[in-house]
């Protein structure tokens, strides 16, 4: 038998545990605001932790992060912790690791454009079907040419260079039209405004450092503080999904084993599936069945299970359900269907517990033997260990001076890549022939100077000399690099910088 968990008791005593073998067949926590998600999520980790088990946690309100420091010890908390048998009951923290999409309040976790792949980054940008096909030119284009694209100067420096080259570029990658190019670049421009431009550069996540264990050999609960991101919640979704993603692509076959390597808690799990295209979904659907492969358990919390699609709550082994309210003929209709998802127990109506349970306690089914779920109990969860509610600035700033990783990430890099190349190329357009055109030029103009015998007033044609018309284009360059060093400036006091 493997290693278990405890996750709590139901009222005659029995204890209710998760094993961990089967975590990799990941789970839900539901309920309504104030039930006691976060708790629940949290004794989990605490537990995760405990048996060498890193963890990946996306924290939406900022309560996660007190994971990080001993709870206090309250007589509710100790009366619960007896009542359940769960002895001895003490207060510690556990290793944490925070991390930040805007680098503030946590190391900054990045990505690159190529990274993430023109599937998702359309889903971000909310393309057209027509706009989304440029995208993928442009990504075809980079990766044919070699060029990397990094950050946004990137594939806006892309994008431009398909539209001055679009006819030479039309038999191989298709039609490329200025008006989509347009849109794209428009709403590039928009995306920089929310911030989104600080997310896009280097050094990009190293997924190992996800996995990592500290001196004691407990997990490291890696924390994405999400509370600034409620405002962008398609960079939230979509970074989540980039997460899965890199994890299930770059991750080693693991097969069977006795226990993960990583579990991901992944809250307000609806942000992840709204306005996505069946594309997307159904490359969702196929990591979530496949990342159990690699080791990687998933954990989706949210308030209602319907906001999940179907096909992904069929995959989640381990159900916990928190306390829901109907005043409504629908919301009626939701709770009896949530009901019917669990094995029965005939001890109590599932469909009266899920209205009529109290905070802290929830309606449990896990896997057991040869992963067959198990039959509902009613349960009432174990108290942490840890604080409940989250940290201040001050506690936060040591967790980052003295987190391990944390100079990995520091500075910002800014390496070659396709804005750079490209604006090379744009540079070298003056060719031998246009330097023997230049020289020929030169010696008229000598020879004219000779023939004269008055001062020699330059000639001044309305059309542009191949020299011209490099040196503005270099001014062009100059003036949109300094654009965007200002936009940069300008964000910067308004967003949060790196």
């Amino acid at each position: 038998m493997g290693e278990k968990i405890f996750l709590g008791a139901t009222e005659e005593g029995q204890p209710i545990e998760l094993d961990i073998k089967y975590l990799n067949r990941h789970g839900l926590i539901a309920g309504a605001t104030g039930t006691g998600k976060t708790v629940t999520l949290q004794t989990i980790v605490e537990s995760l932790s405990d048996q060498g088990i890193p963890t990946f946690v996306s924290d939406i309100k900022g309560d996660v992060s007190g994971i990080s420091q001993p709870g206090e010890m309250k007589p509710f908390l100790s009366e619960r912790a007896k009542k359940l048998g769960y002895q001895p009951y003490g207060m510690v923290g556990f290793p944490t690791i925070l991390w930040d999409l805007d680098g503030e309040l946590g190391h900054p976790l990045r990505a690159t454009i190529s990274e993430m792949g023109p599937l998702m980054l359309a889903r971000l940008l909310e393309l057209s079907d027509a706009q989304e096909g440029i995208l993928y030119a442009a990504f075809a284009i980079a990766d044919d040419e070699g060029m990397l694209m990094l950050d946004l100067d990137d594939l806006s420096a892309m994008l431009y260079f398909m539209a001055e080259n679009r006819k030479e570029l039309a038999m191989e990658y298709g039609n490329i039209t200025t008006a989509s190019v347009g849109s794209i670049q428009r709403k590039l421009m928009a995306f920089k405004q929310e911030g989104a431009e600080k997310f896009f550069t280097e050094p990009a996540l190293n997924l190992n450092d996800l996995i990592t264990l500290d001196a004691q050999g407990r997990g490291a609960v890696n924390i994405l503080t999400a509370e600034n991101l409620m405002t962008r919640p398609h960079l939230y979704g979509t970074f989540l999904l980039y997460l899965l993603s890199e994890l299930f692509e770059e991750l080693p076959e693991a097969g069977d084993i006795e226990k993960p390597k990583l579990v991901l808690f992944f809250d307000e799990a609806h942000l992840i599936f709204n306005d996505i295209n069946k594309a997307l979904m159904d490359k969702i659907e196929q990591v979530v069945r496949l990342i159990r492969s690699k080791g990687v358990g998933v954990f989706f919390i949210t308030q209602n299970p319907g906001d999940l699609p179907e096909s992904v709550l069929a995959q989640l082994g381990c159900r916990i359900q928190h306390a829901l309210r109907a005043f409504t003929p629908k919301e009626q209709k939701l709770i009896r269907s949530v009901a019917e998802t669990f094995r029965k127990n005939p001890k109590f109506d599932t469909q009266e517990a899920i209205m009529q349970m109290g905070v802290g306690e929830a309606l449990v089914s896990t896997l057991e033997g040869k992963a067959v779920p198990s039959m509902v109990q009613r349960t009432m969860i174990r108290p942490p260990h840890s604080r409940m509610g989250t940290i201040d600035s001050s506690e936060r700033s040591h967790l980052i001076t003295i987190s391990p990783i944390g100079k990995r990430y520091d500075e910002e890099i800014d390496r070659e890549s396709a804005f750079e190349i490209l604006k090379e190329r744009a540079a070298a357009k003056v060719t031998e022939a246009d330097q023997q055109k230049i020289r020929k030029e030169r010696e008229l103009d000598m020879e004219r100077k000779r023939r004269n015998s008055t001062v020699y007033r330059q000639r001044k044609s309305s059309r542009q000399t191949v020299t011209e018309a490099a040196v503005k284009s270099a001014v062009r360059a100059a003036s949109s690099q300094l654009g965007r060093e200002i936009a940069r400036g300008v964000l910067g006091s308004i967003f949060r910088g790196r």
